[in-house]
C-alpha cells in the first residue's frame, strides 16, 4: 500500500497528486512542483496557511488528473508532526473523493532542516494511519481505504530509503490492530474472546503464547485480579506472550491493563461515563500489538507481555468496598473503591512477571486514572518512574512518535495516603487529590528492585472525534512509542 517512487510527473499519468505548500518559504527541490506551487499561490483563497486547500484539474506540464495543494503553514512550524498530520489529512481527502490511489510530493529534507529518513517515516505514518477506517459494524460502507499511496522522491533517495516503507507499514499495522481491539464493542471482546484474538495474531508471528483460565488463576492465587472479575459472568483470562530472539541480552516485560468493560463494579460509574468504558483495555491492546510488531521486525530484545483481562461488573458475587484480598506477592489490599480496579489486576500481573521472568526492565501501560486526564489533558500520557534514564528514554520516544508523555513525580511521602487500618495497603488514596500519583505509587509497591515505569494513557488512548490521522475511537496509543523504545534498548 505504501511506496516510494521517483516517477516522472511529466510522463506518468496520475489520478491525484498532493503537494504540501509552505506559507512563507519554498520547501521543494523539484522544478515542476515548484512551478505548480507558484501557480497555486496566485489564487486569492490559497496562501499556504495551515488548513488551506485548493485543487486543479488537468494542469499543463504534468499528467496528473488533479493536483491538490495543501497548506502546512509557516516555515517555523514545520515539524515531523505537522508533516504526519498533513499527509493524514491528504489521505482522508482522497478517501472522501473515492479515489483509489494518490501520489504525495515529499518536501526537501535539507530545506526543512530535517533528516530525510525522519521526514519519510513521519509522512508514511500519517498516510497509513489516516487510511484506516473502522467500519466493521456498518452495513453501508460508504468509503474505502486508498489502495495505493506513493511518495514522490528523487531517484537516489528511492534507492537509499526504500526499506522505510516496509518498516513503517509493520509498525502502523500494529497500531491499527490495537485501535481495532479498543474500538470493538464490549459484547464482542469478553475476556475469553479478546484473549483468543490476541493469541491468534501472536501465533502467526511464532510468539510463544500461554493463557491462564479462571481455574488456573485460582490455583496460582491471582487473588486481586480475581476480585475484580468476581462480579462478571464472563470469566477472566491472563495472556502471556513471549518473544525470545536468539542471542538477546536484554529482557523487557510489558504489562497491559485489560478491562474489557469497566462499569465501576459496586461503585458504579455515572451513566455519562459508561458509554466509552470499552476503552479500558487499551493498555492490553498496546502490549499485545507491540509484541506482535517487534516479532515482525525481528527485534533483538527479548520481550515478555503479561496481560490480565477481566470485566468489571456489579452483581451479587462482586467484590465490595471494605473487602480485603491477598495479592499474588502476599501483600493484603483493602478495596476502598471497586472502580479503582485497574491497579488490582496490574499488581498481580506485575508481581508474576517480576517473580517468574526477572526482567531487567518492566513497563506497565494502562488507562488507569481520570486524574491523569485532569492533569495532562486528552493528548498526553503520564510517565512515572524512579529511574531517570528509563523515564528520559520514554519521553524521547514519545516526542519522536508524537505519542507524548510527561514525566510525573513520585514523592515517597504520598505513600502515606495509601495506608489502611486493616490491611497492608488500600487501593484508594485517603484524599481525592493527586490520584494519578498515588495510583502509580500503589503499583510501585510490587516491582521490587526492577527498573520500572508506569505509563498512564487514560487521556490519549481514545479519541472522541476524528483527527488528522486517526478516526474516532481507539488511537492505538503506545504501540509506536513502545516499539521505538524497545528498538533503542
Amino acid at each position: 500500500m505504501l511506496h516510494l517512487t521517483a516517477v516522472d510527473l511529466k510522463k506518468t499519468k496520475i489520478e491525484s497528486l498532493v503537494i504540501p505548500v509552505c506559507e512563507d518559504k519554498e520547501i521543494h527541490d523539484d522544478k515542476i512542483i515548484s512551478a505548480l506551487i507558484r501557480d497555486a499561490m496566485k489564487i486569492k483563497e490559497f496562501k499556504g496557511d495551515k488548513g488551506d486547500e485548493v485543487a486543479f484539474y488537468n494542469l499543463p506540464g504534468v499528467k496528473a488528473v488533479r493536483v491538490i495543494f495543501l497548506g502546512i503553514g509557516k516555515f517555523e512550524n514545520i515539524d515531523l508532526e505537522a508533516l504526519r498530520s498533513l499527509v493524514g489529512k491528504a489521505v482522508k481527502i482522497v478517501i472522501k473523493k473515492k479515489l483509489s490511489e494518490v501520489f504525495i510530493a515529499v518536501p526537501s529534507a535539507k530545506k526543512i532542516k530535517r533528516e530525510m529518513s525522519s521526514v519519510l517515516e513521519a509522512m508514511l505514518e500519517g498516510s497509513y494511519l489516516g487510511n484506516h477506517l473502522f467500519d466493521k459494524y456498518k452495513k453501508d460502507k460508504k468509503f474505502k481505504p486508498v489502495k495505493k499511496i506513493s511518495f514522490v522522491v528523487k531517484p537516489d533517495e528511492l534507492k537509499k530509503y526504500n526499506r522505510i516503507s516496509s518498516q513503517v507499514t509493520t509498525v502502523c499495522q500494529g497500531t491499527v490492530l490495537a485501535r481495532e481491539w479498543v474500538s470493538m464493542p464490549p459484547n464482542d471482546k469478553t475476556p475469553e474472546r479478546l484473549a483468543r484474538s490476541m493469541v491468534s495474531f501472536a501465533r502467526k508471528e511464532n510468539i510463544k503464547t500461554t493463557v491462564l483460565t479462571e481455574k488456573k488463576l485460582k490455583q496460582m492465587r491471582f487473588r486481586t485480579m480475581l476480585a475484580v472479575a468476581a462480579g462478571s459472568q464472563n470469566k477472566p483470562r491472563m495472556v502471556i506472550l513471549e518473544y525470545s530472539p536468539k542471542g538477546a541480552k536484554q529482557l523487557v516485560a510489558l504489562v497491559g491493563k485489560g478491562v474489557t468493560f469497566d462499569s465501576g463494579g459496586i461503585n458504579l460509574k455515572p451513566s455519562a461515563a459508561l458509554d466509552e468504558m470499552k476503552l479500558d483495555m487499551s493498555g492490553a491492546a498496546a502490549v499485545a500489538a507491540t509484541l506482535i510488531t517487534v516479532a515482525k521486525l525481528k527485534s533483538k530484545v527479548k520481550v515478555i507481555g503479561v496481560i490480565p483481562i477481566v470485566e468489571n461488573m456489579p452483581s451479587g458475587s462482586a467484590s465490595r468496598p471494605g473487602d480485603i484480598v491477598k495479592s499474588y506477592d502476599g501483600k493484603t489490599v483493602e478495596i476502598g473503591n471497586t472502580d479503582a480496579e485497574g491497579r488490582l489486576i496490574l499488581i498481580d500481573a506485575i508481581s508474576y512477571a517480576v517473580k517468574k521472568y526477572k526482567p531487567q526492565i518492566l513497563i506497565d501501560i494502562a488507562t488507569l486514572t481520570g486524574a491523569c486526564v485532569v492533569a495532562l489533558g486528552e493528548k498526553i500520557a503520564g510517565a512515572f518512574s524512579f529511574d531517570d534514564k528509563l523515564a528520559e528514554d520514554i519521553i524521547f520516544s514519545g516526542e519522536k512518535t508524537h505519542e507524548r508523555c510527561w514525566r510525573m513525580p513520585l514523592p515517597k511521602d504520598y505513600k502515606e495516603l495509601l495506608k489502611s487500618d486493616f490491611a497492608d495497603l488500600n487501593n484508594m488514596s485517603s484524599t481525592r487529590y493527586g490520584g494519578a500519583i498515588t495510583a502509580a505509587l500503589f503499583l510501585s509497591e510490587f516491582v521490587g528492585d526492577t527498573r520500572w515505569a508506569h505509563i498512564d494513557i487514560a487521556g490519549p488512548a481514545y479519541a472522541k472525534k476524528e483527527s488528522a490521522y486517526c478516526g474516532a475511537g481507539g488511537t492505538g496509543f503506545g504501540v509506536r512509542l513502545l516499539v521505538d523504545l524497545l528498538e533503542k534498548l
